[in-house]
């Protein structure tokens, strides 16, 4: 099981979202950020923030970090490691299923990513045979795309997603995540776009659409 740092809301949480962080970073890296969410409104929520192992990383010269998937070329999109994408996409499965035996059912629960963790919360969430709250995509982009057109679900086909990028993104440039926006949309997911002027990064307005959304998704799903 993947280490994580685990914060409730609340006593005895209805829903959980499970927040994977990007490159270098690990488990501590998003849990600042659960007090400007402001979730008054929704239900009680378990935080689960997984740490990624460390592994060598090629665009970085084959420095050791935490890291979802190895990346061979800036360009992301050549060389992808599909072995490590699938590795950590059963590891990440392994969390989602310790949550439904703790009582939580899988339409309460939330995938939420950022950069390679955007890019496992799209992998897992839209092949995931049971349906999700929603996925939250930032800062990211869709990996082995190709793929998606035979392992999609249909579980999760209408689950909504929140799918967010700075428009200076040097790290993931806009047009990357941008493509992989259009197909998802031409794929018939309900994705909401939104950008912001920032770099490869989160910023205040970001957080609180993520706030609205949580709040959408998660009252819709208890009730």
């Amino acid at each position: 099981m993947l280490p994580c740092v685990e914060l409730e809301t609340s006593p005895n949480p209805s829903a959980a979202v499970i927040w994977l962080h990007g490159l270098g970073a690990d488990g501590n890296d998003f849990v600042p950020i659960i007090p400007e969410l402001r979730l008054e409104g929704c239900p009680g929520i378990r935080f689960i923030f997984p740490s990624a192992p460390s592994m060598p990383v090629t665009v970085n010269g084959g420095y050791v970090m935490p890291a979802w998937y190895d990346i061979i070329g800036r360009d992301l999109m050549d060389q992808e490691d599909a072995a490590g994408i699938h590795r950590s996409a059963a590891a990440i499965s392994e969390l989602i299923e310790r949550e439904a035996s703790r009582g939580i059912a899988y339409e309460n629960i939330v995938l939420a990513g950022f950069s390679q963790g955007c890019a496992m919360a799209l992998h897992i969430g839209l092949r995931f045979p049971h349906r999700f709250a929603g996925i939250i995509a930032l800062s990211g982009y869709l990996p082995l795309a190709i793929s998606l057109h035979t392992e999609k679900q249909a579980a999760n086909q209408k689950t909504p997603i929140f799918m967010a990028h700075g428009l200076y993104d040097a790290v993931v440039i806009p047009e990357r995540a941008e493509a992989s926006y259009a197909m998802l949309e031409k794929m018939g997911h309900q994705v909401s776009w939104h950008e912001y002027p920032m770099e490869h990064s989160v910023n205040h307005e970001e957080l609180m659409d993520i706030s609205r959304f949580l709040q959408s998704v998660l009252i819709k799903t208890e009730s």
